[in-house]
């Protein structure tokens, strides 16, 4: 690569850091997982879900980033000093959000875990490593990265796994060729007459529009060292974010819905994926769809780990030293939790699907505060109000949240 375009590439890649961030948060093993068996189940009619849960995620993710920018607070310090109740409110959305994020993680350990043991026995032949010295390998080099690193660490090895994570599956939808005819007519909006369509399209609402993501959006952006002065790059942010977060789900569903679906094949859980791809794509795409959602596995584990310490230092308004002790316990007790899909009984792809939809159940109370922020000039001050077009989409959100929220009690039943 030319000196001059690797600049531009790595000023652009610094430019979008928070973004960045957020996308490997939000593309997991858990994503990738659901976008998969809802292009394996119903081929591209639920893709619908998809487009509008990344419109929304871009309004959001302005949202709480302005908020942030206007007033130099975090998230969960505005709502409980400037909302009436927000007290409470505040420490509600600190609870949910550390419980959805500590079972996502168990789940994504074990996934990735599976995966790994699957890619080891491809590349040997049969041999087969024990799951946990998989997991144990991954939590003490993550052990050492959180001990010594600091954001920008963090950002760099985020952004090493999203590429790793997006050429993986730009690849295997190049190499599989999906029937492009079968996913354009696929397209038509719908809800299939079947028990879990309600429940996947919650998920999947719950994995692309996720209540965590707006609320750590916060720190990140100041974790940055953005300023009122960073608006402008704070919107160009969440659109690269959003339209990344799109592009990659979309390619996921496709290749399932090209491929899967036309062949009857259904999918239940992310080791199933590779089991099924295999005969199709050849052991290359097996090793390049592990690669994929091993990067995206991985590359959601920092922002998990990190959100109980960043979540109480936003709540109580203190510095946010990842080096200090009380961060560090928080930390190593996050990862100790990676050892729980060791005692699931069941797959751990169930217990991403449960942790998504729940994620999906607490969208109201994070885009109904940010809309009264917004509209609240003593936090705003009159310059920087929500504008007539914010407000309505703020409006059609909370919308899109009740009615998630819905499909995920209606999908848990």
């Amino acid at each position: 690569m030319p000196n001059t375009l690797k600049k531009k590439v790595l000023i652009f890649l610094g430019a979008i850091g928070p973004g960045l961030f957020l996308i490997g948060y939000n593309i997991g093993t858990g994503s990738v997982t659901t976008m998969a068996k809802a292009g394996a189940t119903y081929g591209m009619t639920l893709f619908w879900a998809i487009v509008i849960s990344c419109i929304f995620t871009y309004i959001l993710m302005v949202a709480y980033g302005k908020t942030t920018l206007v007033t130099g607070k975090t998230a969960l310090f505005n709502i409980k000093t400037e909302l009436k109740g927000g007290k409470w409110l505040a420490l509600y959305i600190m609870a949910a959000l550390i419980l959805g994020e500590l079972l996502a993680l168990i789940g994504i350990m074990g996934i990735v875990a599976d995966l790994v043991q699957e890619g080891i026995r491809l590349l040997t032949n049969g041999t087969m490593i024990a799951k946990e010295w998989i997991i144990l390998v991954f939590i003490f080099f993550l052990s050492i990265l959180f001990w010594y690193g600091k954001y920008k660490t963090f950002e760099k090895v985020l952004t090493i796994f999203v590429i790793i994570m997006a050429l993986s599956f730009v690849v295997v939808f190049f190499m599989m060729a999906p029937d492009m005819g079968m996913i354009v007519s696929g397209m038509i909006p719908d809800i299939p007459d079947s028990p879990d369509a309600f429940g996947l399209v919650a998920a999947m609402a719950g994995t692309t529009c996720s209540a965590a993501v707006f609320i750590i959006r916060s720190t990140v952006v100041l974790e940055k060292g953005w300023n009122i002065n960073n608006l402008k790059d704070e919107k160009r942010d969440a659109f690269v974010s959003s339209f990344m977060m799109l592009l990659i789900s979309g390619l996921i569903m496709a290749v399932a819905a090209g491929t899967l679906h036309t062949m009857g094949l259904k999918l239940d859980n992310t080791l199933e994926l590779i089991s099924l791809f295999e005969p199709i794509g050849g052991k290359v795409a097996a090793l390049l769809l592990i690669l994929g959602i091993t990067g995206a596995g991985l590359s959601t584990i920092f922002p998990i780990v990190l959100i109980a310490p960043w979540l109480i230092s936003d709540y109580s308004n203190k510095p946010r030293d990842i080096q200090s002790t009380p961060f560090r316990v928080l930390i190593v007790i996050g990862l100790l939790f990676a050892f729980g899909s060791l005692f699931l009984e069941h797959s751990p792809t169930i217990l991403m699907v449960f942790s998504m939809a729940f994620q999906a159940a607490i969208l109201p109370a994070v885009a109904i505060p940010v809309f009264l922020l917004l509209n609240k000039k003593g936090v705003m001050s009159t310059k920087y109000l929500a504008t007539l077009p914010m407000n309505i989409g703020l409006i059609i959100v909370i919308a899109f949240s009740l009615v998630t929220t819905y499909f995920a009690i209606k999908g848990f039943f």
